[in-house]
Formats: structure tokens, sequence, C-alpha cells
């Protein structure tokens, strides 16, 4: 049973890595594309942001291929439009 419960656990708990470590080139590379700054965690949470967004952009647009480059392009273009809602948003104040 504990090891199985430690299975688990490794297995989440590198699920969370390889997010973290995609969100953070998701975020790196549409910031580059932007013309944008900011650090590690921002770049992670553009790219989660952008990955949520390039889902939901996904279930409209049929992508045939590979998947894996498909979902990855998907969330570089979520990741920019978040940025550009971000930029449109903050020139409103």
């Amino acid at each position: 049973m504990f090891i199985l419960s430690l299975s688990s656990f490794f297995g989440n708990f590198w699920n969370i890595i390889i997010m973290l470590l995609v969100g953070a080139l998701v975020g790196f590379i549409a910031s580059i594309i932007m013309g944008s700054r900011g650090g590690l965690i921002r770049n992670i949470i553009i790219g989660i942001l952008g990955s949520l967004v390039g889902s939901i952009l996904g279930s409209f647009i049929p992508i045939s291929g590979n998947i894996a480059y498909g979902s990855i392009l998907l969330s570089i273009v979520g990741a920019i439009l978040v940025i550009w809602i971000i930029r449109f948003l903050g020139a409103k104040r």
C-alpha cells in the first residue's frame, strides 16, 4: 500500500514538474514573439494560461497530424493572446 501511494506521488510530482517546464518554455517563446519582458515565474504563469486558452481554441479548430506539435503550437498562440489581453487591459489605465 505504501509503495503504491509513493509511486502515485512521484508520478504526479513529475507530471507537475513537466507541466511547469513546458509552461515556462511556452511562456518564454510567446514573450520573445511579443517582445515582452518577464521572469521565470511570469513565463510559467503565461505559459499555463496560454495552454488553457490554446486548449479552448483547439476545441473549435480541428487539428490533424502530430497532436503534440499542435498542442504546443496552440499553447504558444494562447500565450500570445494572454500577453495581448494583458497589454490591452493595461493600456486602459
